[in-house]
């Protein structure tokens, strides 16, 4: 087990994303930056562990529905930032709906999750909350963590987004965004996901179908980078002109997150 991993109850893939050597020849701090899954179910030790963390701002990057529906539990005394959006569709979570009508195999959880990495960095949703998220990172004065439903996608790539600003490094960053499978233990806990999904849809999941949609992939990862790089170029191109990420920003997110 990575010891990146932090343990919880009922708080799914904690970790640590920080603590990663830069190209500067710098390292990312320790306990700095957070990203986990969400926190509906957290058990009232769960809350005291995330108060010792000293979390200055939270980023739920889920939709006004996935909030409603799980609203986040807060320990006593709870007075961080939170960062979250506003715009709502009110479209059924895409996810959801593939599982409701797409072909349920691993070829098709595939070909599911590269079409969503590659829009993700572009959703409108994404980008203001995004932006508001690096100004964060920026200005907050101790711990900014993120998290989304299952702390995988949308965190996982802006974790990626971070490292490379940060300068870490691409085998780092990848193998740091692949312990999502660590941590979940997706092939021990297939057979119970498919069976709440069948109840929940009516449909039948192999194992390896809900392990190919519930895991992550490396290709995963770098299709969306591969789709940022044909729309604007290059990555930093996008944190400039999509996130508003310029020098004077980026400047101040170093001096806060390296050492």
């Amino acid at each position: 087990m990575s010891p990146r991993l932090l343990r919880f109850d009922a708080i799914d893939n904690f970790r640590d994303y920080g603590d990663y050597a830069t190209a500067a020849g710098r390292r990312v701090r320790p306990g700095r930056l957070l990203r986990s899954a969400h926190h509906a179910r957290a058990s009232d030790a769960d809350l005291e562990r995330v108060k010792a963390l000293g979390i200055a701002a939270v980023v739920d990057l889920r939709r006004p529905g996935e909030r409603r529906d799980q609203p986040s539990r807060r320990h006593e005394g709870f007075a961080a930032a939170v960062i979250e959006g506003g715009l709502d569709d009110g479209a059924e979570a895409p996810h959801i709906a593939f599982l409701k009508s797409g072909d349920l195999t691993p070829d098709s959880g595939r070909r599911f999750m590269d079409m969503t990495y590659r829009r993700l960095p572009f959703d409108a949703a994404h980008l203001d909350l995004f932006a508001r998220y690096f100004r964060a990172l920026a200005q907050a004065d101790g711990a900014v963590l993120i998290h989304c439903a299952a702390g995988k996608d949308r965190t996982g790539f802006l974790a990626a987004l971070t490292h490379h600003l940060l300068g870490v490094g691409r085998d780092d960053m990848v193998e740091d965004y692949l312990l999502t499978n660590t941590a979940v233990d997706l092939a021990g806990r297939a057979p119970a996901i498919a069976r709440r999904l069948e109840k929940m849809t009516g449909r039948v999941a192999s194992d390896a179908a809900v392990v190919a949609f519930l895991g992550v992939e490396a290709a995963y990862l770098e299709a969306a980078f591969a789709e940022i790089e044909a729309r604007h170029g290059s990555v930093d191109a996008y944190l400039e002109q999509a996130l508003g990420v310029d020098s004077a920003l980026r400047a101040g997110i170093e001096a806060r997150l390296s050492a």
